[in-house]
């Protein structure tokens, strides 16, 4: 081997140690679902139907949600009785519809996350586009991006096991990928599930295992819009559905209770609820439940309102994203005798459409309770599930997450330099 080919094998052999090593010290990524975010399947062995052509019994588990199938008009009832929790009064927990089985596919994985349909069908895309992107940077799916479903219904007091899950998966993925610390990325109702989980972990397993929490539009304080699935339904934009027909489903979910307004957020007196007897504001949420005819409401939303408030810091770094300057429901006007089952009118907010700019800011209350940053940007006119595709959201996410590889892509582009200035002397000689 001659003195040229020697420098360009070493120059060569040095850059593809670079790359390999850049390679094996991206920081794995596990994504945090919301509320909606993960694939359901049931399986049947029902009592009873609520209409005569609902299934029964089937042989094998189905797409239940987000199957589009399922919301078709005339299936939506099925999917409705299929779907909701029955709330147990005396142990204070909620269960399955009788004789239906639900799994929730994919733990550990992207699929499941990235789509909300097995059909891949563009409605139903929901963490794909950023999936996707980080692949493009590196990154492989089910190695060092990785997903984390669970039962959005819920709330993090009857999500044990799934928490217990997640804990083994962050410690999982980060001796799978050279011990590199794990980061923890939400998006809506995932983030306070997320800062649940990091609120009862010890300091010391938190500064082993995890890198940082990137939260995308989280819900710190609750949000207006879930008063009005418990009270009327909302058909959450799915055409042809009435939001009365999926009222059943929605106001049996505890997780529904759990995003209310909290009243570390909304002063008591700030209206919520024009009806056409009386308002209603944080403080008299009993008194809602009563008047709707809903008394179980009130004892989920006992049963989890204080499960992160007062808001505690999670005691890592943290990157707080998400829209604003959307219009957003903060008050309902109902005008009807039997207002609670009509379809408000909404009076405007700021924030991304779904959640409000006070309880989208709350992530800014920690910057005084921890040492760790806590780092705040805002995206103009972001909407909630918007957020999840906007290039400037994706560009923002490819900094955090790989800064340290452009630096070492620029050290590789300086060896290659070398190898040209090698070759030019070389040949000149």
């Amino acid at each position: 081997m001659g003195e040229k080919e020697r420098k360009l094998f070493l120059i060569s052999f040095s850059a593809t140690i670079i790359i390999v090593s850049a390679k094996l010290n991206l920081n794995p990524v596990i994504l945090m679902p919301g509320d909606g975010g993960s694939q359901f399947k049931a399986k049947l062995n029902k009592p009873s139907v609520v209409k005569w052509y609902c299934d029964r019994k089937t042989d094998d588990y189905y797409d239940l949600w987000l199957s589009l199938k399922q919301i078709e008009p005339l299936a939506v009832t099925c999917f409705v009785d299929n779907m909701r929790l029955v709330y147990d009064n005396e142990t204070r927990t909620t269960h399955n519809s009788p004789g239906v089985e639900i799994l929730i596919p994919g733990f550990g994985e992207t699929e499941t996350v990235e789509w909300l349909d097995d059909s891949d069908y563009f409605f139903t895309k929901y963490f794909h586009d950023i999936a996707k992107a980080m692949v493009s940077w590196g990154y492989e799916r089910n190695v060092t991006l990785r997903g984390a479903p669970y039962d959005f219904r819920k709330a993090p007091n009857e999500l044990h096991d799934f928490l217990d899950n997640v804990k083994s998966l962050i410690e999982e993925t980060y001796y799978k990928n050279n011990n590199n610390k794990v980061v923890l990325l939400g998006h809506s109702m995932g983030n306070p599930v997320t800062l649940y989980l990091l609120n009862h972990m010890t300091s010391a397993w938190k500064d082993k295992f995890i890198k940082s929490f990137i939260s995308l539009a989280g819900v710190w304080g609750g949000a207006a819009k879930p008063i009005r699935l418990m009270v009327s339904g909302d058909n959450l934009h799915v055409p042809l559905v009435h939001p009365i027909n999926v009222r059943r489903e929605q106001r049996s979910t505890p997780s529904t209770a759990w995003l209310m307004p909290s009243d570390e957020f909304w002063g008591p007196d700030e209206v919520l609820v024009v009806a056409p007897t009386r308002n209603y504001t944080v403080r008299d949420y009993k008194q809602l439940f009563r008047d709707i005819d809903y008394e179980t409401g009130y004892m989920m939303l006992e049963d989890t309102h204080r499960l992160i408030h007062p808001l505690r810091a999670p005691g890592v770094e943290m990157h707080c994203l998400h829209g604003v300057n959307v219009t957003t429901p903060a008050v309902f006007v109902y005008d009807n005798k039997t207002w609670h089952d009509k379809w408000p009118a909404a009076l405007p907010d700021n924030g991304d459409g779904t959640v409000n700019i006070r309880s989208l800011l709350g992530c800014l209350k920690f910057r005084n309770q921890q040492k760790q940053p806590v780092h705040h940007h805002t995206f103009h006119a972001a909407e909630h599930m918007e957020i999840l595709k906007r290039t400037d959201v994706i560009e923002y996410l490819k900094n955090v997450l790989i800064g340290q590889k452009k630096a070492v892509e620029k050290l590789i582009r300086f060896y290659f330099e070398n190898v040209r200035k090698v070759c030019e002397i070389d040949t000149n000689t």
